[in-house]
Formats: structure tokens, sequence, C-alpha cells
């Protein structure tokens, strides 16, 4: 990247604003919709939403994420950052119109992927027009500045959901994003010129092609398993395994490319690979609990959508301490003393979902969620940072590409699985429970609670909340053990006593290291 002109002071702050505008509907839109799911699946107030389709809602974002974006870098590069940018806020925007009014689920699921792809354009070009706005001491601190966006969108984000349903229709938590995304629109075409790279990076259509299909065969396999409750369909395996090699052909294809855009080789690395992949099973865990957690405050106990949103704040609050405090942790101790105890802790929180009943105190939740949040926090951006930070300056672009990946892809594979094992479970728990119910209402029963509940029938709407948290016991284990997998692996590829003294703002690696993501 060549020096790029200096701007004014007040110019640079008020790009910066935007920036900042933009970050948080990115980091909103990924938190109202787990507040929104149990709305979704209410077959009265909602779109009467099965599970699966609950979690393509959500999957289909994140999947077209986190294949899209180190391809987006690449676009900015070439046809300039605002230019990428623009495009990226009209697709968001266009989306979320579309969701906003989306007839059924099956519509709510395009347009969520929709959503993800301009998220996707967004994401690389904000931070690489952050990069270039701001030189020397000022970019440290503007990124100081600009990391708290993801603390206040975590916070804010099921909070306005659960005020958006308390007084509108469902829709209404995507109908916001539009008004903001052009007020950001009017804001970047005034002040941000459009920065580009003088090295163009090549395009990888083929690695996009690949990994998108490989990611979504997968992803398909493993939430049919859930809606049939069965492995052994050929609806099920086949997908499966023909996305495994779809994604193994993928690896082979970035090997050979000369230039990579998502680069396996880094994985070979102790470190680098260890880390990735443990973050990579700490965020699959994270998205299947907090699947999980919309369903039990809203469904199981009855919170209203505000609520449960103020419910969930200890997480944001926890996660925003967690990360300074692992920081300045760290420079005292070492990366591995610091991140394998606090990841142990997280898979510790989410293994207590399985003592949460419906008659729990709502002081235990928020105490769980809180260490939840804070335990998190201080694993992903330290964690992040200091893999970012040990690469040489050349390889940081693809690092960054590669970390995002994994963590995406990690939240993907959460979703599905988790709440494979959640529709699994259910099913068994509630079958002896519709002896003597109408066919009709029996099919309806089986496919969620959610659904068992608007039958008017309190015994069956009593036998449903008890298999729901049957099942939720079952998940929470499975997910515990997964994050505990992650600890192992930190603890058995991070240096055994080494001090991270170059850390700076959690997740944003160093020198602006995810412009290339």
């Amino acid at each position: 990247m060549t020096a790029p002109q200096a701007l004014p002071k007040f110019r640079q702050q008020l790009i910066l604003s935007v920036l900042m505008v933009c970050s948080v509907l990115i980091w909103l839109d990924n938190t109202v919709l787990s507040t929104t799911l149990e709305t979704l699946a209410d077959p009265v107030r909602g779109l009467g939403a099965n599970p699966g389709q609950l979690q393509w809602a959500t999957g289909s974002y994140t999947l077209a994420f986190a294949t899209l974006m180190f391809t987006a870098g690449a676009l900015g590069d070439r046809f300039g950052h605002r230019t990428v940018f623009a495009t990226g806020l009209v697709v968001f925007a266009a989306a979320s119109l579309w969701a906003a009014y989306a007839n059924d689920a099956g519509q709510l699921i395009a347009a969520r992927a929709a959503m993800g792809v301009g998220s996707a354009l967004i994401t690389p070009a904000m931070l690489a027009i952050l990069m270039w706005t701001f030189t020397g001491p000022a970019r440290a601190a503007a990124i100081g500045i600009f990391s708290t966006s993801a603390g206040v969108g975590m916070a804010a984000g099921p909070v306005l959901a659960g005020f958006l349903l308390g007084h509108f229709w469902w829709g209404s938590v995507f109908l916001i994003n539009v008004p903001v995304a052009a007020l950001a629109l009017a804001g970047l075409a005034v002040l941000v010129p459009n920065f580009r790279s003088p090295t163009r990076r090549p395009l990888d259509p083929a690695g996009m092609l690949l990994s998108i299909s490989g990611l979504v065969a997968l992803a398909y396999g493993l939430i049919r398993a859930g809606q049939v409750a069965v492995w052994t369909r050929t609806d099920v395996w086949a997908p499966i395994v023909g996305g495994l090699l779809l994604l193994a052909v993928f690896v082979l294809v970035e090997l050979r490319v000369k230039v990579p855009s998502f680069d396996p080789r880094l994985l070979a690395q102790r470190t680098f690979g260890g880390g990735n992949a443990a973050l990579g099973l700490l965020l699959f865990a994270v998205a299947a609990i907090t699947f999980y957690n919309a369903f039990y405050l809203q469904g199981a106990l009855g919170f209203s959508p505000l609520k449960a949103g103020l419910a969930n704040i200890p997480t944001a609050a926890g996660a925003l301490a967690g990360a300074p405090l692992a920081t300045h942790l760290v420079r005292r101790l070492s990366l591995r003393v610091v991140a394998v105890p606090a990841l142990t802790v997280a898979a510790l929180t989410m293994g207590g979902y399985a003592v949460l009943g419906l008659h729990t105190s709502l002081v235990w939740i928020e105490i769980l969620l809180l260490i939840q949040g804070l335990s998190i926090g201080m694993v992903i951006g330290p964690v992040t940072a200091a893999l970012i930070s040990n690469l040489p300056l050349d390889r940081a672009g693809a690092g960054s590409a590669v970390t995002n990946t994994v963590r995406q892809t990690g939240s993907v594979f959460g979703i599905a699985v988790g709440g494979s094992i959640l529709s699994i479970v259910y099913r068994q728990a509630i079958e002896p429970s519709l002896t003597g119910v109408p066919g009709p209402l029996q099919e309806q029963a089986r496919v969620s609670a959610e659904q068992a509940r608007h039958l008017g029938q309190p015994a069956l709407v009593q036998a449903a909340d008890n298999a729901f948290i049957h099942a939720m016991h079952v998940g929470a284990v499975w997910i515990a053990a997964i994050a505990l997998l992650g600890a192992i692996v930190l603890l058995l590829t991070l240096p055994a006593a080494r001090k991270e003294k170059d850390l700076i703002a959690p997740g944003l690696g160093s020198g602006g290291t995810k412009i290339a993501a």
C-alpha cells in the first residue's frame, strides 16, 4: 500500500463516523436475528418457520459472508474500495427490504443470503478505507475507536430487536437497516475518496464457486439430518459427502494457485493453524448455544422479545470487558496461560445450559451469561490479534482472510449441527406424549416446541416444553465438548511461555491486516 494523501482532520473524523455507523449496522444485523427467531417460528405472529428453515435463515447469511469476503477485498483493489463499499450498501439495503416483506421462510432465507453478500462487500472495503484514511499514531487511535462498534452492536442489537418486535411486526427488525444504509451511502459519496491499491490481486472464481458449493452442500446435509431425524437417508449423507469432496478439491485448487484468496498453507503452521482451529471450534459452540438461548428465553421461559434482549446484555458486556482484560494479562503472563483457561471456562458455561430448566432464576441465568461473555471476549480478541501479528507483513492479508473464513465457517456449522441435535432429541423426547393425539396435531407437535405451543392443549404444551429442555440439555453437553476440544487444541499448539507484547485492538490484527480479507 502506498502512503495516501493526508486528508483534513475534520474530514477524517467524519469518515470514521460513517465507518462506525456501517460497522454498528453489520453487528446489529448479526445479533437482531437471534432475538427474532422465536417470533419467526410463531405461525400467528411470524412465518411459522420450522427449525431447519430458521437454521438456514441464520446460516445463509453467514455462508455468503464467509465465502465472498476475501473475493470482495480483491474487487476493492481493482475497482476502488468506495465503489465496492457503495455496492455492498445498496445490496444490503435492498435485501433488508426484501427480508422485511418476505411472505414465507424461503423468501426470507434468500433475502438473508443476499444480505450476506452485501456484508461481504462492505466489511473488507470498510477496513481498507480506515487504513487509507489514517496514518501514523492517528491510525492506531482510529482502530481503537472503530473496534468499539462491535460491542455497541452486540449490546444494542437484541434490545433494539426486542423493542421493535414489541411495537411492530417482525419485518421491522430488517426494515430499520434501510434508512441507516441510505444515510451511510450519502456520507460515503460525499466524504470518502475512492481509494484503490496500486497492486491488483487476482480474482479466484474457481475457489469461490468450490467453497460456496462445498459449504452449502455440507450445511444442507447436516440441517436435513435434523429435519428427518435420520442419518442414513440419501438426501442426508450424499450432500455431506459431496460437500466434503468439493471442499477437498477447493483446498487442492488453492494450493496450486500462485496467489490464492484462501491460502491453506498457512494452516500448516502449528501456532497459526492450531489457533484458527480453536477459534473455529469456539465460534461453532457460540453460534450453537446462541441458537438455543433464543428459544429457551422466549419459548420455554415465555420472555417477551424485549425482556429476552435485555437479558442478553450481560453477554455483550462481558465480551467488551474480557477483551481488554485479556490483553493486559497477556502482556504480563502469556497468551497460552490466559486463553486456555478462558476457553475452558467458556466451555463450562455452555455446558451450564444442561442444568437450566423451566423454573431457573433469572439471576443465575444472568451470572452464567456474564461469565460466558467475559471468557469468550478473553479468547477471541487476543488470539486473533496474536495470530495475525505473528505473520510476516506480506502474509498478513492472506492470514486475515483465512482467520475470517474459519471463524465464519465455524459459526455456520455450529448452527447446522447444534440445531440438528436439538431437533432430533426433541422429536425423540416428545414422541411418547403424542399417543392419542390426532394425526395432524402430532405432525405439528413433532416439528418444534414452538409449533406445539399453538395447539391449545395444555398437556401437550407442557410435554413440548419438557422435551425442549431435555433436548437443550443434551445439545449443551455436545457443544461444551466442542468448546473444550478448542481449549485442548490451544493448549497443544500455543507456545508454552511466550509473552505477547504487540497486541492491538482485539480482532483487528496489526497494521490493518484485515484489508485484504
